[in-house]
């Protein structure tokens, strides 16, 4: 994983771009200035320690690209270029295969990958993988195209200025993450999840867009058992393929089923203890996955560490959460994944987690709702606000193919909206920011065709989602519980908060962003009036003090919330 930054067209340079980035790539930079086009690396070393530095070279293209092709191996393997490859790079094989198919080569990639390919045919694409795991973000600008890994770097080279997209915002505040390819900056967007796009003469022209899932009804094939082997295989598969390091690698253990399926195969997979971080909750009341991550942990012989989150940790990481989040998500597992990447920095470079699985799987309460009658509680499963514009946008960018069942339907909008631009964005930046690659082995293309295409009986029955992964896991690890009624997952920010809230209220509207979209006089009583809107409200305030006003993290919270 790294940061990537360029330049396509005359004029320009990427080194302004990649000097906002160097968090993504401690290891190095490295900036390659050639006519036409200026393309720049921030490194943080994974695959080939030594020779793997990009920009690379072979059969007459040039790439650079920021995450992983897991399946790197196979494709050298399948075109035999064994005696072609110059680097043991992740990303060479690529190069040798567009010469010899082109762009179709990209539909052979599995990984997570955002990249800049300039072809030895004289085409230049930029490309997302299709889950949009990894970011990138481009920006036409005086009949060049420039693009980068984070928005920061086009405020900081003074391509963009500190423009509030009030539609964006308003957004955040009703659904924590925001929608649409238009950024919270204007005139900034970023490509969609699977896109692929050639630049042309300075231009942006769109080519296709990689579905994620497969857009058919699911089978109807293979009784429980058969299916589950079935899962075995496809999830140790990926599980393997998602442990190609050649730094330390681990895994973030909750309490919950997803990460418990990855320690499970983690563990059958590696000789030695593999290294689990976990992160609990010191206040009255929170809900603590410790125990259960403990458990699991014991079971399965893992090198368990633990950290814990409290009301301090609150006050300190909330402003370097909204300093990572330049492309703003106000989900607070933002703070525990922070802290969880601080813990792991300088034991591991690599961190296993369980995003997808839910999505995949169907393990959401909202898809067991939107499946029953309307006089049994049924109700869409879509985001509640009375910002009906925003509904409207949400259900535009959420509408499923023809022919998918209700719950495939369901499924299909969170992959489209939320998991993109609210949980892998935040497992980016808080990862990112520790200088750690998050994987997640669930996004997997060979993993989500299984999943997605599975019967709906075996995703969902009675009270149950993640049907068939839990009876998965009641044989692989028992320890974990499958069938335990779960507590959730909830951060206490209100109660934190709440001491405090009189005095931010008093503040909030000072910032930008709550200024514009709620009004200064009227932001302080929206703070006081709904406890559940005041982490979102607290965050974009912050947000707007650090992004658009240039204020450092702990001058933004002081400005908000007054001496901690």
């Amino acid at each position: 994983m790294c940061g990537i930054a360029g330049v396509l067209g005359p004029g320009g340079s990427a080194r302004p771009l990649i000097a906002a980035l160097e968090h993504r790539g401690p290891d190095g930079v490295f900036v390659e200035e050639t006519p036409g086009r200026s393309l720049a690396h921030a490194r943080l070393s994974i695959i080939d320690l030594e020779g793997g530095w990009q920009p690379l070279h072979g059969a007459g293209s040039t790439v650079i690209g920021n995450g992983e092709i897991y399946n790197y191996v196979e494709l050298a393997e399948e075109f035999d270029l064994k005696d072609q490859l110059a680097t043991g790079s992740d990303f060479e094989p690529l190069l040798h295969i567009y010469a010899q198919e082109g762009p179709a080569a990209f539909q052979r990639l599995r990984g997570m990958y955002a990249f800049c390919l300039v072809g030895g045919d004289g085409r230049t694409w930029l490309a997302r993988d299709p889950f949009g795991i990894k970011p990138l973000y481009l920006l036409e600008h005086e009949g060049s195209v420039a693009f980068a890994s984070e928005p920061r770097a086009f405020l900081a080279a003074g391509l963009i200025g500190a423009e509030l997209s009030e539609d964006r915002a308003r957004e955040l505040l009703a659904f924590n993450y925001t929608l649409t390819e238009e950024t919270i900056f204007q005139g900034l967007r970023r490509l969609a999840p699977g896109e692929i796009v050639e630049i042309v003469d300075g231009k942006v022209i769109p080519r296709e867009t990689r579905p994620s899932v497969p857009a058919t009804p699911p089978s109807r094939r293979g009784g429980e058992d058969d299916l589950i082997r079935r899962l075995d295989a496809v999830l140790q598969d990926s599980v393997k393929v998602h442990q190609r390091s050649d730094v330390p690698y681990g895994l973030f253990l909750s309490g919950g089923i997803d990460s418990a399926t990855i320690a499970t195969l983690m563990a059958r997979l590696n000789e030695r203890p593999v290294t689990a971080f976990t992160c609990g909750f010191d206040a009255p009341g929170a809900r603590d996955e410790r125990a259960a991550a403990e458990r699991v942990a014991r079971a399965l012989d893992l090198d368990w560490r633990e950290t814990t989150f409290d009301e301090a940790d609150f006050w300190r990481i909330a402003p370097q959460v909204a300093w990572a989040m330049d492309d703003p998500t106000a989900d607070y597992a933002t703070l525990p994944t922070y802290k969880l990447a601080e813990a792991a920095k300088g034991t591991l470079t690599v961190v296993l987690t369980g995003e997808g699985g839910d999505e995949l799987f169907g393990g959401y309460g909202r898809y067991r709702r939107a499946l029953r009658p309307a006089w049994l509680g049924g109700r869409p499963a879509e985001p509640r606000t009375d910002d009906r514009a925003v509904v409207e946008r949400w259900r535009a960018m959420a509408k499923a193919p023809r022919g998918l069942t209700p719950l495939q339907q369901s499924q299909w909008a969170d992959i489209a909206t939320w998991l993109p631009n609210d949980l892998l964005l935040k497992l980016d930046r808080c990862l990112m920011a520790h200088g750690l690659e998050g994987r997640t082995p669930f996004l997997d293309p060979q993993v989500a065709a299984f999943a997605f295409l599975l019967p709906d009986r075996m995703k969902v029955r009675g009270r149950f989602g993640k049907w068939l992964l839990r009876r998965w896991l009641e044989r692989a690890c028992p320890a974990a519980e499958p069938w335990a009624r779960k507590q959730g997952f909830t951060v206490p920010v209100a109660a934190w908060i709440a001491p405090r809230a009189e005095t931010i209220a008093a503040r909030i509207g000072q910032a930008r962003a709550v200024r514009q979209v709620l009004g200064a006089e009227a932001a302080g009583p929206a703070f006081l009036s709904d406890p559940a809107r005041r982490w979102p409200m607290l965050f974009l305030a912050m947000w707007s003090h650090i992004h658009l006003e240039g204020a450092a993290p702990a001058d933004a919270l002081a400005a908000v919330a007054g001496p901690i």
